[in-house]
């Protein structure tokens, strides 16, 4: 059952989505090759606690850490370890946070120090593909729609592997609500979008094939191949017109800019 918002209840929704990029932009600006990746989730969830709200993935059908830390070929559900950052490595960080009632869940992709050509050119197509897929989430259209922007551009245009088993999520009182979200699929197919769903919206693409392996651990999710696979999602509203965008980039964007040991122009 789609659970539709008021005006209202988005505008209060609006604090939890927009904490999750001030989450994001607090450990950007530090990270750094010798870090861990449990040194990664404390801060995340220290800055969440520090801000009156609760990680929302933290005990979340058991899942152990506050924080979704998934490295290079790591698609999602990666947890912390005493894995150290080095040069090269790609990082994609998936932050929730559950506030008045609410949560907010956005990830995103970062690239530690220098990083190939060819991966910068996976970062940057599926950040673009995001936005495209965003740009399909309006009134009268369908999920089908935002779902067939993402795959013709990251697997027709530019032959990278779209994860079929994975996907975006209707979100509010609870952090997966229907409908779901693919990254894949046909214009014109799926529940009709109507003024209130709100939705998050995330490609995970893979630079070689779609296929996926689920680890023996129970949570992380790594590509078949062991290429690299990058992660973007934002949280968004229907409405009359454009989507809304309730969560942000931009604190995470000037963050990366500031941190010396960050690549981010791709």
């Amino acid at each position: 059952m789609i659970k539709y918002k008021t005006k209202e209840e988005i505008e209060i929704m609006r604090e939890s989505c927009l904490l999750v990029g001030k989450a994001h932009a607090a450990i950007a600006i530090d990270l750094k090759p010798g870090m861990t990746t449990l040194q990664v989730n404390n801060k995340v969830e220290e800055f969440i606690l520090d801000h009156g709200a609760i990680p929302s993935f933290k005990n979340y059908h058991g899942f152990p850490a506050a924080t979704c830390i998934s490295m290079n070929e790591a698609v999602v559900h990666g947890f912390p370890s005493d894995y150290i950052l080095k040069e090269g490595d790609i990082i994609s960080l998936d932050i929730g946070v559950y506030k008045n009632g609410f949560h907010g869940d956005s990830a995103y992709t970062y690239a530690v120090g220098e990083i190939t050509e060819e991966v910068k050119r996976l970062l940057r197509v599926t950040k673009e593909s995001l936005y495209l897929g965003i740009d399909k989430a309006r009134q009268g259209n369908r999920i089908g729609d935002i779902a067939n922007a993402i795959q013709e551009y990251t697997e027709k245009v530019h032959g990278y592997g779209v994860v079929r088993e994975l996907v975006g999520h209707g979100l509010g009182r609870e952090l997966h609500e229907d409908p779901q979200v693919p990254n894949y699929g046909k214009k014109g197919s799926g529940p009709k979008l109507k003024e209130g769903m709100v939705l998050a919206i995330e490609p995970m693409i893979n630079m070689g094939v779609k296929e996926v392996v689920h680890l023996k651990d129970g949570w992380s999710v790594i590509t078949k191949d062991r290429k690299p696979s990058a992660h973007f999602e934002h949280d968004i509203c229907i409405t009359k017109g454009d989507a809304d965008i309730l969560t942000s980039f931009e604190e995470i964007e000037m963050a990366e800019r500031k941190n010396i040991n960050l690549s981010w122009s791709y």
